[in-house]
């Protein structure tokens, strides 16, 4: 939380102004008085130009252990409903409360897990393969509406939720051997990529999944 705190201060330091909620994304309650938070901080005319999903809440056990902890329903149903249900959940609530802008943007993250298989993963990559899905039918249904809905598929990032993978040395290691540049992807990186999808330049790329990752993805 101390870092936490440091990044929000760095934040408002720019003079920028910053609500902030630590809530369980899933709490439908929570997800309402925070809504009206938010409006009620923007004033009438404040509208939601961007939603960004950004949520590392799953499983990692293998479906084969020797001491017990296998991966079960329930864990699958845990990762699910955080990785990739919840941003349908999110954006539902958002265009029932009119708080999306005549042009908004809904951006989520998946990763290269969504098709291959690594050990400790499959709850995640099943997470991912669904929200994937999700983003892909939002960027139908509501594209009437003016919301345009796309996944970042992030190269190797040496985050906290990386350490958190069995075997993510090897990832790692793999990844830099991979890469075109020979390094990993950094969150300024996928930073980047966000910034120019709230571009009203980008207002015609919808639907899609990008990858940022140095053109990893290609060997």
């Amino acid at each position: 939380m101390p870092l936490v705190a440091q990044g929000f201060g760095e934040i408002k330091a720019l003079g920028v102004r910053l609500l902030t909620f630590n809530i369980d994304v899933l709490d439908g309650e929570k997800r309402r008085e925070a809504l009206a938070m938010l409006q009620q901080e923007m004033g009438a005319e404040g509208k939601v130009r961007c939603m960004l999903h950004s949520i590392a809440k799953g499983n990692l056990k293998a479906m084969v252990s020797t001491n017990g902890q296998t991966l079960q329903t329930d864990d699958f149903q845990i990762t699910l409903n955080n990785m990739a249900i919840s941003l349908y959940d999110w954006v539902q609530a958002i265009h029932a409360e009119g708080l999306f802008a005549a042009d908004a943007r809904v951006i989520s993250f998946t990763s290269e897990g969504n098709q291959k298989a690594w050990k400790h993963y499959a709850a995640v990559s099943a997470a991912k393969a669904a929200l994937e899905a999700i983003s892909r039918n939002i960027a139908l249904e509501f594209a009437p509406l003016g919301i345009r809905a796309n996944c970042i598929q992030a190269g190797l990032t040496p985050t906290a939720s990386l350490k958190r993978i069995p075997g993510h040395e090897a990832l790692t290691e793999h990844s830099l051997q991979r890469n075109p540049f020979k390094r990993l992807t950094t969150p300024e990186d996928i930073a980047g990529m966000v910034y120019l999808l709230c571009k009203d330049e980008a207002a015609w790329i919808n639907g899609t999944v990008i990858p940022v990752d140095g053109g990893e993805h290609i060997s």
